[in-house]
């Protein structure tokens, strides 16, 4: 998960702007704009018109850095999709102790869950950028690990994780029935493994991910988890956004088999246990959805 505050290096404007003084003196000039990304990883600011620049804020992702640089060029032309296409990569200086990437900047406006949750036609959007991305080759891609929060893992290397958290909501108290919690993760450890050959996962499908024009896809976001693995991760983004027959739509879209779809559900299930004794006092509108998705699996496996 996401580090403390304290554990986290602090990015500014005027850090930004003395690294590319002495690293990339002919954009030196131009406006250095933080970006709200909402994320707590990495600090985003906009670089003039055309760029932008991503720097890591924790330890964890700057493996993110490398991985990008190597494999985003090699993707965006196999996808129909815009993605982020590294322009440049940074180095260490000024006290910042991390490598640090300018990308080209994308056009459109974030997702918002409770604007697009029920969006078929976003949801029909994304899947179709999903299945192409899961036809890449993946060949020599990065296997799951730190880098990428183990996206794309089988579910047993969740389940450290997932039951360190599970007794963390135990110990808090109040906040989930953790007996059922439990059991379900139990049940979801048995499911079918991935048998096929790895596939190139996004591994963070989220709202604040996707970038809209006009109420329709127009770009996806944020490749720090991405890897080859199973293809079950992606389906995360069908529980932590849409909802009814959109969530229903993104399922039939990527065109999943049932023991994906099961994994799918329970990798949502996972994140979301993870998230929530984590961000109850952090960050309550991220506690809040994984809540949410917790309630919804719940009541899809009730419905069975």
């Amino acid at each position: 998960m996401s580090a403390d505050q304290a554990a986290a290096v602090e990015v500014d404007v005027a850090l930004v702007k003395q690294l590319l003084a002495d690293q990339y003196p002919q954009w030196e000039a131009l406006t250095v704009t933080p970006v709200d990304s909402g994320g707590t990883d990495n600090a985003i600011f906009r670089l003039g018109d055309s760029m932008s620049v991503r720097m890591p804020k924790v330890e964890w992702s700057v493996g993110q850095v490398d991985k990008e640089q190597r494999w985003l060029p090699y993707l965006a032309p196999r996808l129909t999709l815009p993605i982020p296409e590294p322009v440049a990569m940074g180095f260490p200086g000024r006290g910042y102790p991390w490598r640090w990437s300018i990308y080209g900047w994308l056009e459109g406006d974030v997702a918002k869950a409770d604007e697009v949750g029920s969006s078929v036609a976003l949801a029909q959007d994304l899947a179709l950028f999903v299945r192409e991305l899961h036809a890449v080759d993946a060949t020599g891609g990065p296997e799951p690990g730190p880098h990428n929060f183990d996206r794309g893992l089988p579910l047993a290397g969740l389940d450290q994780e997932t039951s360190e958290a599970i007794a963390d909501l135990e110990a808090i108290g109040g906040l989930a029935d953790v007996d059922r919690i439990r059991e379900v993760w139990a049940s979801s450890l048995a499911l079918p493994k991935w048998e096929h050959a790895p596939v190139w996962v996004h591994g963070d499908l989220q709202a604040g991910n996707i970038l809209l024009r006009d109420g329709r896809l127009a770009a996806v976001l944020d490749f720090g988890g991405l890897g080859v693995g199973d293809p079950a991760c992606d389906l995360l983004v069908g529980w932590n956004l849409f909802s009814g027959a959109a969530r229903q739509a993104y399922f039939d879209g990527v065109g999943a088999d049932d023991a994906t779809w099961a994994r799918g559900r329970a990798w949502a299930f996972a994140v979301a246990v993870i998230q929530l004794p984590y961000y109850h006092t952090r960050r309550p509108r991220i506690a809040a959805n994984a809540t949410h998705v917790i309630g919804q699996v719940l009541e899809s496996i009730d419905s069975e």
